[in-house]
């Protein structure tokens, strides 16, 4: 393998990604490292590039892709729907559902209409996209009767702290959620406290929607922190890069960092050639330490 991430063959990539899967509770196995399609859609002059973006990552191994029918009111799905065209049978296609929509009157019609866009007939999961009003109890039942018909294949939820996943353990089939999608990265660690464990007691894995943070001051700190500069130098990698890979550490948090062009799409996959070491992922605690005491679960 090449000293520098950056300079590694098509290959190596695809090998190293192919190398990082995680099991469901249901036995499913999926990429460690997906794609998450947040505000691609939003810009139209963008679409062949995104589809273009987005089917080269399918290509490499990051065949995990997470959309929502809140991105762009149904754009993302429109434009998933495009890439996946012809590959479907590839990808493990993973929507959500508005809070407003997940009720018995709506839950199916949301549903239908995301399998429209996405030009598919099924979704490999579907997820609660965060907790809203509709009773948990009645989400899961709309859940399970798309279990039952066939529209969906699994499903889980999103934005859930601790307190709300043990009551959903605690209702009839709510012990079927296979995931829980939540903001994780290096800089916003708060979920390590009680959120994590918990899941990891229930082999049941995170999924980790903005690995690499947000656009502006948080990531900027992140990225130009001495510690991550350093450790990005000594693997020939991007900061960005290391973000990814300690995300995706412990084998058993499934991240899902948005790329719209090639040169990210290459960036993030190659990021699964990084292996950090202890004493790396030790100055990284030092710069940007785990929590000690119960956090607020971040949402964007």
């Amino acid at each position: 393998m090449n000293n520098s991430v950056n300079e590694a063959s098509i290959t190596e990539i695809e090998k190293a990604l192919a190398s990082s899967r995680i099991a469901l509770p249901d036995g499913t196995v999926v990429p460690g490292v997906g794609q998450g399609t947040w505000c691609i859609g939003d810009d139209a002059s963008r679409r062949s590039e995104e589809v273009k973006a987005l089917r080269l990552g399918i290509e490499l191994g990051m065949k995990l892709i997470d959309t929502a029918e809140m991105y762009g009111e149904g754009r993302s799905e429109t434009v998933v729907g495009e890439a996946v065209r012809g590959i479907r049978d590839k990808v493990f296609l993973v929507s959500k559902v508005y809070p407003h929509n997940a009720g018995l009157k709506r839950i199916a019609k949301s549903c239908e209409d995301s399998l429209k866009r996405l030009r598919t007939d099924h979704l490999d999961l579907y997820l609660l996209h965060w907790r809203g009003s509709v009773p948990l109890e009645e989400t899961v039942q709309g859940m399970e009767r798309l279990v039952e018909q066939g529209k969906i294949a699994r499903w889980g939820v999103s934005n859930f702290d601790t307190d709300d996943m043990k009551e959903l353990s605690r209702l009839a089939r709510g012990t079927h959620c296979v995931t829980n999608q939540v903001l994780y990265h290096l800089g916003s660690r708060g979920i390590e406290f009680d959120l994590l464990p918990w899941q990891r007691e229930r082999q049941m894995p995170i999924m980790a929607y903005s690995p690499l943070a947000q656009a502006g001051a948080l990531r900027k700190g992140l990225v130009q922190n001495a510690a991550v500069k350093a450790i990005a130098a000594a693997h020939g990698a991007s900061p960005l890069q290391i973000l990814l890979a300690w995300c995706v550490r412990e084998g058993d948090v499934i991240a899902i960092p948005k790329a719209s062009s090639r040169e990210h799409v290459l960036q993030n996959a190659a990021a699964g050639l990084i292996r950090l070491s202890a004493d790396e992922l030790r100055q990284l605690d030092e710069a940007f330490p785990g929590p000690a005491r119960k956090m607020p679960l971040d949402i964007i």
